[in-house]
Order: structure tokens, then C-alpha cells, then sequence
């Protein structure tokens, strides 16, 4: 069973809701990331999703382009970061994610990247520009190489397209509380709630949301409904401006959720 799947039955045994943390891979460098790796981890984050630096961001608001800027900066490339991960295998059993666009695996190669990565020990991948229609071949190799595919579910999605991304997506599936960019001012749109109930009866698997979350009472309002609570742009700018509050900061989302 991959770590993604066993956290969330543990998560799941007590009650509790996952704490997903994201950084970015190689801001400011790669020995820096390892010991933010750690810190998570030590201040309770669940699953950690790893960024993986990109010259275009599409998703992405100001802090995270920023910080991708800086990784691109100091050499940091997929190859780096599968070789990376083997490091961090050698202190760290935490769930982790590959966030990536898709362009530096069609540059890797999608057997070659799964394959490596999945070696490396890579539990999960997040590929925000890949389209679930887009995406059969990466998902038969991930599956075969026992690598989670996690494809999100946007507000103005509708139920045939969250059967198909629920259907699609392995370890949990990633609900995206409003349009636009991370790091946003969160404002979940519309039917919000009603929402996400239409999509846990459509499948059993779990779901995270992400984007805007940035304090602890955004994490406990969005836990009331998700199986998991993702914070990205919060964390990385707490890093970069004020790294010793952090540990702080994620020990009170972890109580919050």
C-alpha cells in the first residue's frame, strides 16, 4: 500500500484530518529544503508536496512564482529532485508529492521519470496543466509503479467530470476551493460545501483542498468538510520572511485540523 493511502487509513482510524504542506524544492537550495522537509514533518504535516520549479507557473500566485524563481536560480531541475528524494528515503518516511507542470516530464520522459521517481521513493504527482483526458498513458505507468496520479477538481466542475478525475486520481483527490492562483484570499465559491458532499458520494477516496488556505481558522473551516487541508503559499513566505516562526505556525494548523 503506498504511504499516501496508509496515512489517510491511519488518519481515518483516529478521527483525523490530513495536513498537507507544500514547498518548494530547491528555495533556496536543496540542503535547505531537506532540513524544511524535516521540520514539517516534526510539527505534524501528514503528506508533504514538493514543488517542482518551473519558468511558468500557470497555477501559481506571486510567492510561489517567487520562489520557483529562486530554485531555477540555484540549478534545480526533476533530475536533481529524484535524486534529492533518494536523501531524503534515508531520514524521512513521510508521504511525499511531486507538484510539477508537465512540460519537464515530457522533457524526463514519462517512463523514465515514473520509474526513477518511483524508485526514489516518490509516493504521489501532481500535474496541474495535464488534463485527466490527457493523461491515460502517465496514469497506466504511474499505476504500475505504484505512484499516486492526484488531479484536481476545480468549483465550476461538473458531476460527469468529477467521476472522471475521481475515477482517475489515486491517494486522494485535490479539490481547488476557488478559481484563480495559490496564495489568493480565501473566498470557497458558490455551493461550496454542497459541492464537495456531490463528489465524496461520487467516489470514496479522499479529498484535500487547496488554495487560499493561509491561517488556522482557514484550515479548521475547510477541515469541517475535506478529509485534508493543503497550505502552500503560507508556509513558503514563512520560510523566506520569518523561518523561525514556522514551527509554530504548523503545529497550530495541525491542532486546527
Amino acid at each position: 500500500m503506498n504511504r499516501i493511502d496508509k496515512t489517510f487509513r491511519r488518519l481515518r482510524e483516529l478521527n483525523r484530518k490530513a495536513l498537507i504542506t507544500y514547498i518548494t524544492a530547491g528555495d533556496p537550495d536543496l540542503d535547505a529544503t531537506m532540513e524544511r522537509v524535516l521540520t514539517l514533518e516534526s510539527c505534524g504535516a501528514d503528506i508533504i508536496e514538493l514543488g517542482v520549479p518551473f519558468s511558468d507557473p500557470v497555477a501559481d500566485g506571486p510567492t510561489i512564482q517567487r520562489s520557483a524563481e529562486r530554485a531555477l536560480c540555484a540549478g534545480v531541475t526533476l533530475r536533481k529532485m529524484v535524486a534529492f528524494m533518494k536523501d531524503v528515503r534515508k531520514r524521512s518516511a513521510v508521504p511525499i508529492v511531486f507538484m510539477t507542470y508537465y512540460n519537464p516530464i515530457l522533457r524526463y520522459g514519462e517512463e523514465a521519470f515514473v520509474s526513477d521517481a518511483a524508485s526514489a521513493g516518490v509516493d504521489g504527482l501532481i500535474v496541474p496543466d495535464l488534463p485527466v483526458e490527457e493523461a491515460g498513458n502517465l496514469i497506466k505507468i504511474c499505476r504500475a509503479k505504484g505512484v499516486c496520479t492526484i488531479f484536481l477538481v476545480a468549483p465550476t466542475s461538473t458531476d460527469d467530470r468529477m467521476k472522471k478525475i475521481a475515477a482517475a486520481s489515486r491517494g486522494f483527490i485535490y479539490y481547488v476551493s476557488m478559481t484563480g492562483i495559490t496564495g489568493a484570499k480565501l473566498t470557497p465559491e458558490g455551493q461550496f460545501g454542497e459541492h464537495i458532499s456531490r463528489l465524496k458520494q461520487l467516489s470514496d477516496k479522499p479529498v484535500a483542498v487547496g488554495f487560499g488556505i493561509s491561517t488556522p481558522d482557514d484550515a479548521r473551516r475547510m477541515a469541517g468538510t475535506a478529509d485534508g487541508v493543503i497550505v502552500g503559499s503560507a508556509i513558503v513566505k514563512k520560510f523566506n520572511e520569518d523561518p523561525g516562526s514556522v514551527p509554530d505556525f504548523i503545529k497550530k494548523l495541525r491542532e486546527a485540523v
